[in-house]
């Protein structure tokens, strides 16, 4: 096991829960805070702690951990660290927020003694729950190195791609491939059905040769069950579609498949979607090509 740390960790939502938990189950002495019941609930009955605010999870702590999310939340509560976790303090961001923020949190966190990464996930909540998660990290490697065991108990996957922002760069670009591949295989369904194909079996092909996705492997089953109960919400992904445009304007880059799955996701949240899982983007695709499935959307119920 690796050295037992104190970690004060805000954010405990569907993603922050299940990781805090594998904290402590890896041995570390874990304080959370989150302003609904559950989360905190959910952590006190895995052996961890609950603080009764940001102030108290991160002070006297060796790392601070935040998982919320978007921008706004991130700077309001890296303001309360600033303020009260102590220098030498690893503060990471688990967090999916704008390149810029992730910036602006390592260059204030200097000031302060801090030591900074930014370390979005992908995964959702299945790897979430199963310490399965993929991690791109932004950051130093002396802080990357000394935050592995962390990386170790929630994820699977993990590296250091470049400096403080690029592991946000990295995850805008995660979500622009998993956008774009849930539109493809929603449409292939679609064609797939109304051209007479058993549809079932034509993912099971698929999903055995070139065109395999992770998506194929674990979403394929419930996108024709029109289950779209959420792991990831279209909600999320319509914000994370807005990083990824905006860092595409800041590179001066084109991505007009891009822009064209961040038009089928504002689209799936106009027609009231927002709360689905972003497989759901298979509603839109019914709806272009003429076929009423609204009452589908009932099946996340």
């Amino acid at each position: 096991m690796s050295e037992r740390r104190k970690i004060g960790f805000i954010g405990l939502g569907i993603m922050g829960s299940p990781m805090a938990g594998h904290l402590v189950a890896a041995g570390h002495a874990v304080a959370g805070y989150d302003l609904g019941p559950a989360g905190p609930e959910k952590l006190k009955a895995a052996g961890g702690a609950v603080a009764a605010s940001v102030a108290e999870a991160v002070r006297d702590t060796d790392i601070v951990i935040t998982m919320l999310p978007q921008d706004e939340q991130v700077e309001q509560v890296f303001t309360e660290v600033l303020e009260h976790a102590a220098p030498g303090t690893l503060y990471i961001d688990f967090s999916t927020i704008t390149p810029k923020t992730a910036r602006w949190t390592a260059e204030q966190g200097a000031k302060q003694g801090l030591r900074v990464l930014d370390a979005p996930v992908s995964g959702g909540e299945t790897g979430a729950v199963n310490a399965a998660l993929s991690i791109m990290v932004g950051g130093s490697e002396t802080d990357f190195e000394a935050a592995t065991p962390i990386f170790a108990a929630v994820g699977k996957t993990y590296a250091l791609v470049g400096p403080n922002g690029t592991g946000q760069v990295v995850k805008a670009a995660n979500q622009l491939v998993v956008g774009g591949t849930y539109a493809l295989v929603a449409e292939a369904i679609v064609l797939m059905e109304n051209l007479g194909a058993d549809a079932a079996k034509g993912l099971d092909v698929l999903a055995g040769g070139l065109a395999s996705s992770r998506i194929l492997e674990l979403k394929r089953e419930t996108m024709l069950a029109r289950n779209f109960v959420p792991g990831f919400r279209i909600d999320l992904h319509h914000k994370d579609m807005g990083i990824i445009q905006q860092a595409a304007r800041d590179a001066e880059v084109a991505i007009p498949m891009g822009a064209l799955t961040a038009q089928l996701i504002a689209a799936a949240r106009a027609m009231g979607y927002g709360s689905l899982d972003h497989s759901g983007l298979l509603l839109v695709t019914e709806a272009l090509s003429g076929r009423d499935e609204a009452a589908a959307a009932g099946s996340a119920a």
